[in-house]
């Protein structure tokens, strides 16, 4: 049976107070979250062996909200590692990698 994971709503990103023409804008802080999460995923499952990965990313006022939805067979043969805390990890990396961001 497919295990099926989904987890919702990462804390918000670290944003400066101080307005900074330097910051980036929101498509590449959406696109930047998505490939984190994406990147962890198969950092851990090969492509194939992925059934469905669904990674949803909104970054409005300030807030970074992620969502994974990741499906891979229970007998998954490039490894051991459980969904629910790949999933759970692709959401941290991808905040992760947006307060890097604005970190710059």
């Amino acid at each position: 049976m497919p295990a099926a994971v989904r987890w919702d709503r990462v804390a918000p990103a670290a944003r400066k107070a101080v307005p900074d023409t330097d910051e980036p804008d929101d498509e590449t802080v959406v696109r930047t979250a998505a490939e984190a999460a994406e990147g962890t995923v198969f950092a851990h499952y090969r492509q194939s062996s992925v059934r469905d990965l669904d990674v949803t990313v909104t970054f409005e006022e300030g807030v970074l909200e992620v969502d994974v939805y990741l499906n891979v067979p229970d007998d998954a043969a490039d490894t051991d590692a459980d969904p629910e805390t790949v999933a759970d990890e692709a959401a941290r990396t991808a905040r992760d990698a947006v307060d890097d961001l604005f970190d710059e």
